[in-house]
């Protein structure tokens, strides 16, 4: 299996470099601790090739190979890893004009991600089409603030997902965007919006107590923040109560370093999103200890990949 990985991966697409962004954690004298990294992607749009070398602003970036080696690179480093994606897999490259996401999905299969959640673009081929593509995936995709009872997505979408890492219990579960003014009516017919911040609060709090989650992680396409009023990741940080970690997309946020605010306990949230076409790989490794709060470092580092030093 892992030979079937490296040569679908190397067959399908070439790439020469990657970007990592990293939360590097100072190590607690408790010998009880844990760690948990984090790694992210969002808003990929189909770029399982690099960018050309044609001397545009992320030429050499991206790529599946350089994300893969990285990921595994890391595996290798670290015992307890989940890999998360925050929606928008589809839609951006020929590869999913002509095969609808299928190829997508498997090279996430690949990589071994353990879940993500829907953005605005994975419904470009309508509900059917999505039903389609999610009968590949080896991975939960979560979202509970769309309701989908009356389309056949129903019980094919989680509210959430609980991961086990060494002793820890990781909840996730996904919030989305308004589909109404960004996807075709007819493309999204059926499904049934409902406030994420109200859907949030509720799938947090059944995750922590209900379910005593030591971490809970919100997977969210709403989009980092916003000018007006409207739904953003920094908004539903503030106005939470159980939520630990969002992971953002949709605004195609490139962020230099982990935003974090309180919440309505005022209690310590943090926030990343890592810009769009897998030009970066997010990493945020949190530290665990029965005696405190996770804790998280406050700075991130983007650092470029070549293939020759992985």
């Amino acid at each position: 299996m892992h030979s079937t990985r490296r040569e679908f991966i190397r067959n399908t697409t070439l790439a020469t470099t990657g970007m990592l962004l990293s939360a590097s954690l100072p190590l607690w004298a408790n010998e009880e601790k844990q760690t948990l990294t984090l790694l992210h992607t969002n808003d990929v749009h189909s770029r399982l090739d690099p960018f050309p070398m044609d001397g545009g602003k992320f030429q050499g970036l991206g790529g599946v190979i350089a994300r893969d080696r990285l990921i595994q690179k890391i595996r290798k480093e670290s015992a307890q890893v989940l890999l998360l994606d925050a929606g928008d897999m589809f839609q951006g490259t020929p590869y999913f004009n002509y095969f609808k996401g299928e190829p997508e999905i498997t090279v996430m299969n690949l990589m071994g991600y353990d879940a993500g959640t829907l953005g605005n673009h994975d419904f470009d081929n309508g509900i059917d089409g999505l039903v389609k593509q999610l009968r590949h995936a080896e991975f939960p995709i979560v979202n509970c603030n769309y309701d989908f009872s009356q389309t056949a997505l129903e019980h094919k979408i989680l509210p959430y997902t609980i991961k086990k890492k060494g002793d820890l219990k990781i909840g996730i579960f996904g919030v989305g965007i308004l589909l109404q003014g960004l996807v075709p009516d007819a493309l999204c017919e059926g499904v049934t919006y409902k406030d994420p911040i109200e859907c949030a609060n509720e799938m947090a709090y059944y995750l922590k107590k209900n379910k005593r989650c030591d971490y809970v992680v919100c997977l969210s396409h709403l989009g980092f923040e916003y000018k007006d009023n409207k739904v953003s990741d920094k908004v539903l940080a503030k106005e939470t109560d159980y939520v630990d970690c969002i992971i953002g997309g949709h605004t195609h946020t490139f962020l230099d370093e982990v935003h974090k605010t309180k919440n309505r306990k005022n209690q310590e949230v943090i926030v990343n999103q890592v810009g769009w076409a897998g030009i970066n790989l997010g990493r945020i490794n949190i530290f665990f200890s029965h005696n405190t709060s996770p804790n998280y470092a406050s700075d991130l580092s983007s650092i470029k990949i070549d293939e020759s030093e992985i």
